[in-house]
């Protein structure tokens, strides 16, 4: 038989961690939402390690909350940096338009 690998919600998740801590019993917690043990066992230890952030979802990195502020600021930053560039190489611009012949450079302007 093939195993299927099943998706879960972090719904799902967060609802079965509470329920095992309620109820104490993981093995049969597990019988009962027809999960593996090793399964919720991991859930546990990823709510433990990032609280509210353990199940971001597909692609999302796991990150505790000092973590993913210092990304907003980095990315902040990086936007501010990428922002001040423009601005530096638009106030270049005019001094590229004063040569010899043109309007400007004979001060007709």
């Amino acid at each position: 038989m093939k195993n299927v690998k099943r998706n879960y919600t972090a719904e799902f998740k967060e609802k079965a961690v509470e329920l095992s801590y309620a109820r104490g019993n993981v093995v049969e917690i597990c019988r009962e939402l027809d999960i593996p043990t090793s399964v919720l066992s991991r859930w546990h230890r990823e709510s433990n390690a990032y609280g509210r952030n353990s199940f971001p979802g597909k692609g999302n990195p796991k990150l505790t909350d000092e973590q993913r502020e210092i990304a907003d600021l980095m990315k902040r930053l990086r936007d501010a940096e990428l922002e001040r560039d423009i601005l530096k190489k638009a106030i270049a611009i005019p001094a590229w338009t004063g040569r010899a012949g043109s309007p400007k450079a004979a001060g007709k302007i």
